[in-house]
């Protein structure tokens, strides 16, 4: 509907209101049933399927997921029956008779940033160097002019020295 379309608001109404208005309506409570596989995927399949493969659309009973890889696409096709019972076990009422296998060329950015840890900082980068490497960086600096390059190569010498020191240990 255009907004131009629309009668204009006398006052704010509540946002319980609308709510209210918008689940009473027929055929949101199913719609939202189905969804819930959404929120059940991860725990369905496993973690790592999860990685690979989402939900994206729920059309007439129809699952659609999006899988990235043509090897995981063939693993989910013969899972599929597997999948839907569970997912009729924990949602009974959810409709959804059937999943379609749709490949793209990746998942859900958000799933993945998720998923992903932090990796350790390797032990040599929290080597602390004393003031006299410091100064021996530092002098082999004072040739350069360019302010950015002196940056990157004091980087640079700073990690070497680092890893050296790692190795002397």
């Amino acid at each position: 509907m255009k907004q131009s379309d629309r009668a204009p608001m006398k006052k704010a109404e509540r946002v319980s209101s609308l709510l209210k208005d918008l689940l009473g309506k027929p055929g949101i409570g199913e719609q939202i049933t189905r969804h819930q596989a959404w929120l059940i995927w991860d725990q369905l399949v496993g973690e790592q399927i999860a990685a690979r493969a989402r939900p994206r659309k729920l059309r007439q009973g129809v699952l659609e997921v999006q899988v990235d890889h043509p090897v995981w696409m063939q693993q989910l096709h013969m899972m599929k029956p597997a999948i839907l019972e569970k997912i009729n076990a924990k949602i009974p009422n959810a409709g959804i008779t059937d999943i379609y296998l749709r490949q793209t060329k990746e998942v859900h950015p958000l799933h993945l940033a998720r998923k992903k840890k932090a990796p350790e900082p390797p032990p040599w980068s929290q080597i602390e160097l004393t003031d006299w490497e410091k100064r021996a960086i530092e002098k082999d600096l004072e040739t350069l002019e360019s302010d950015e390059l002196k940056q990157e190569f004091r980087k640079l010498l700073t990690l070497q020295k680092q890893v050296n020191k790692t190795r002397e240990d």
